[in-house]
C-alpha cells in the first residue's frame, strides 16, 4: 500500500519477509513496504505514468491544478492567480503551502456534489528518544493471517456514527480517505474535531498540504450499490452534509519525513482536524449532529494487553470501489519500520486503500471504546494494515487543534 501519494492508482510494495533480527526487519520492511494514502485506482500501469507525467511536471515547476477542480473555483469566483498571492494553485516543492501556519481551505459550497464524491476514487523536529511508548522498539512480531473485511450493516450511523469519509484535491485530482469524529476536551459533546491519518492532508516532506479537505460523516449511510448511487440524492450520499476543515494539524515528524516508500514517518502518520458545517447552521456541532464521538485513548495499553482492535474505513482498490463502509477486527501486533521510531500496531484485514486515516478502536484503560490509531500502511497482497501508537507527538497535536477552538 503507498501512502503518501494518494493521487495514484494502487501500486502495493511487496513485502516476503515475515521476521528477522529485529535490525534486519526494520531494513527490510522498510525497504519492501510501498506505502499509500488512498492512492485508490485499479490501473497500475496508469498509476505510473501519472507518476512519472507528475514526477517530469514538477521538474519544470509547471504542476497546476487539474482543469476540472480550475473550472469550479472560477464558477465559485475564485482568481487562482490573485488568492493568497496565486501559491494555493502551485503543487511542485518549492510553492506548495506546506508548514503547519499554511494551512488554508476555503469552502467552496456544492463543489463536492454528489457526482464528484462518488467518482472520488483516488486512495494520496521534535526528538523522538523517548517517543516508542510500547518499550519494545524495533521488534517486529510475526506477519498476521489476513482477516477478510466485512461489511458494516446499514444504516452506517447506527453502529458507527462516528465513522465518515474524507475528501480531498491534489495535483492529480480528486482523492479519498477514512476518518473518524473524535472528543474535544474544550467543547464536551460539542465537538467539531476529526481524526484521520497525516498522509491524508499533508504530502509529507515532498510536498504540502492538500486542498478542498471535506469530511462526510456516515457517508452513503444506506449503503446503496454504485448503480444506485448514480441516481441518489445528495441527502442520501451525505446525510449529516458535508462538513469542510476550517483547520487542520499533522505532526511535525510527518511533514519533515513523510515519504511514499518504505515507511518514512509512518509511525507519526496521524491528523486531527476541525470542521464547519458547508451551509452553515444554528451552531450544532459535529458530535451533536452524528450522536456519539470517540475518546482518544494516548499511552494505550501495551501490544500484549489488547484483546482485539477494530479497523474502519472505506477501502476503495479493488476488490472494493469505496462507497461502503468494512471492518476488520484482529488482536494487533507489533511492526517496527526503523528502530528509532516508535513501534507500530499491525492487525490482519484485507482492507485497501480508501481506508487510510480510519479509526482503529479498542478498550481503553478504563474498559471503554476508545480511538487509539489509524489506518495508515500495509502490503501488495493487503493482508494486512498497521497504524502508529499515540503518544506524545499525537497528543501535542490533539491538544493544539482542540485550545484553537477552546470555547468555540
Amino acid at each position: 500500500m503507498r501512502f503518501i501519494r494518494p493521487t495514484l492508482a494502487a501500486r502495493r510494495g511487496r513485502s516476503t519477509r515475515r521476521r528477522s533480527s529485529p535490525a534486519l526487519a526494520a531494513v527490510s520492511l522498510a525497504a519492501a513496504l510501498a506505502l499509500t494514502a488512498t492512492g485508490c485506482g485499479p490501473d497500475e500501469d496508469q498509476a505510473a505514468a501519472e507518476a512519472s507525467k507528475s514526477a517530469a511536471a514538477a521538474s519544470d515547476g509547471k504542476i497546476t491544478i487539474p482543469d476540472d477542480l480550475k473550472d469550479r473555483l472560477k464558477e465559485h469566483g475564485i482568481d487562482m492567480d490573485k488568492w493568497r498571492g496565486g501559491e494555493w494553485k502551485n503543487w511542485d516543492r518549492e510553492t506548495w503551502l506546506r508548514e503547519a501556519k499554511d494551512f488554508v481551505n476555503p469552502i467552496i459550497e456544492g463543489l463536492w456534489d454528489p457526482d464528484r464524491m462518488r467518482d472520488a476514487e483516488k486512495p494520496p523536529e521534535k526528538s523522538v528518544d523517548d517517543q516508542d511508548i510500547s518499550g519494545d522498539t524495533g521488534v517486529t512480531d510475526p506477519e498476521p493471517a489476513p482477516v477478510t473485511a466485512r461489511a458494516v450493516g446499514a444504516p452506517y450511523g447506527e453502529s458507527v456514527p462516528q465513522a465518515g469519509k474524507l475528501f480531498f484535491d491534489g495535483p492529480e485530482g480528486s482523492m479519498v480517505c477514512s476518518a473518524t469524529v473524535v472528543e474535544d476536551p474544550a467543547n464536551p459533546g460539542k465537538s467539531n474535531m476529526v481524526w484521520t491519518a497525516g498522509h491524508c492532508v499533508h504530502s509529507g516532506k515532498s510536498g504540502g498540504w492538500y486542498r478542498n479537505i471535506a469530511f462526510v460523516p456516515s457517508y452513503n449511510d444506506s449503503a446503496l450499490s454504485t448503480a444506485e448511487l448514480e441516481t441518489a440524492s445528495k441527502e442520501r450520499i451525505a446525510p449529516h452534509g458535508v462538513w469542510w476543515a476550517d483547520w487542520a494539524q499533522t505532526s511535525a515528524q510527518w511533514i519533515a519525513q513523510g515519504g511514499p516508500t518504505g515507511g518514512q514517518g509512518a509511525s507519526y502518520d496521524f491528523a486531527v482536524i476541525h470542521v464547519t458545517p458547508e451551509k452553515g447552521g444554528a451552531g450544532t456541532s459535529l458530535e451533536e449532529t452524528v450522536g456519539s464521538a470517540l475518546p482518544v485513548e494516548f499511552n494505550a495499553p501495551a501490544t500484549p494487553d489488547i484483546k482485539a482492535m477494530t479497523a474502519t474505513g472505506y477501502p476503495a482498490a479493488p476488490p472494493y470501489d469505496g462507497q461502503k463502509l468494512f471492518q476488520c477486527e484482529d488482536k494487533p501486533g507489533r511492526l517496527s519500520l526503523a528502530a528509532e521510531d516508535p513501534t507500530m500496531y499491525r492487525v490482519g484485514c484485507t482492507m485497501t486503500g480508501g481506508s487510510s486515516g480510519g479509526g482503529w478502536v479498542a478498550a481503553g484503560r478504563d474498559g471503554k471504546p476508545a480511538l487509539v490509531s489509524n489506518t495508515s500502511i500495509g502490503p501488495v497482497t493487503a493482508g494486512w494494515l498497521a497504524g502508529p501508537r499515540l503518544g506524545d507527538a499525537a497528543k501535542s497535536v490533539f491538544d493544539g487543534v482542540s485550545e484553537k477552538f477552546a470555547g468555540r
